[in-house]
């Protein structure tokens, strides 16, 4: 069973929603701000979020940025053709507009599941291959195992192996992954990810960019 966080304050569009998506057969966990829906999504797997932007505490556009790797449905009143642009470049994967139809909402609904199921069970750059979900990199085919903050480190830099993640940032993406990293123990998170590579390969892959953050090497 899937499970979708509707995060929205109005008690009546919320109760709107859950009542809409348990009938199709979807587990539903509430959240009424925005503080609320982070505590939760540290404990919780979470296959899709329902967003409105307004909400008390932190808004829905600072959960945008927090979170990666669930699809974010934005649901406001908020309906800007500025605001729609903000949240999908920021990462929301749709927007849309209320008052809404529940049929094309449980329709895109269905489109987002379906593309995360289809999504590939590994990342790949050159000899390296993260096996997802199971905290295990290949690097030249041979196996690497890693620990949980090593496995949410590397699978941030794999995403996006054309970008320098600030250091700060970079805590913020493994943050629902694992509690055991902080600036002063990622430095040693990365050194270990790097001695490990560096065993079944003479490329450095993880590059640090001096005063910003990490990011993965693309010349050697």
């Amino acid at each position: 069973m899937k499970k979708i966080l509707i995060v929205e304050d109005d008690i009546s569009i919320h109760e709107i929603l859950e009542t809409l998506l348990e009938k199709e057969n979807y587990f539903i966990y509430n959240a009424y701000s925005g503080t609320e829906a982070l505590l939760l999504l540290e404990r919780e797997n979470i296959d899709l979020i329902l967003l409105d932007l307004m909400l008390p505490g932190i808004n829905g556009e600072e959960i945008i940025n927090l979170i990666k790797g669930i699809p974010i449905i934005v649901l406001s009143a908020k309906a800007s053709v500025d605001d729609k642009v903000n949240c999908l470049l920021s990462g929301a994967v749709d927007f849309i507009s209320k008052p809404f139809d529940s049929k094309e909402l449980l329709a895109r609904i269905e489109v987002q599941l379906r593309s995360k199921n289809s999504i590939s069970d590994s990342l790949k750059f050159k000899e390296l291959e993260l096996l997802n979900d199971k905290h295990t990199l290949l690097v030249s085919k041979c196996k690497v195992n890693l620990t949980r903050t090593e496995y949410a480190i590397m699978k941030q830099l794999l995403l996006n192996p054309q970008l320098v993640i600030p250091k700060n940032k970079l805590l913020e993406l493994i943050r629902f992954d694992t509690d055991d990293c902080d600036e002063g123990s990622l430095r040693v998170h990365i050194s270990n990810l790097r001695k490990k590579i560096r065993m079944y390969t003479d490329r450095d892959y993880i590059e640090s960019v001096w005063g910003i953050g990490f990011k993965i090497r693309e010349q050697f």
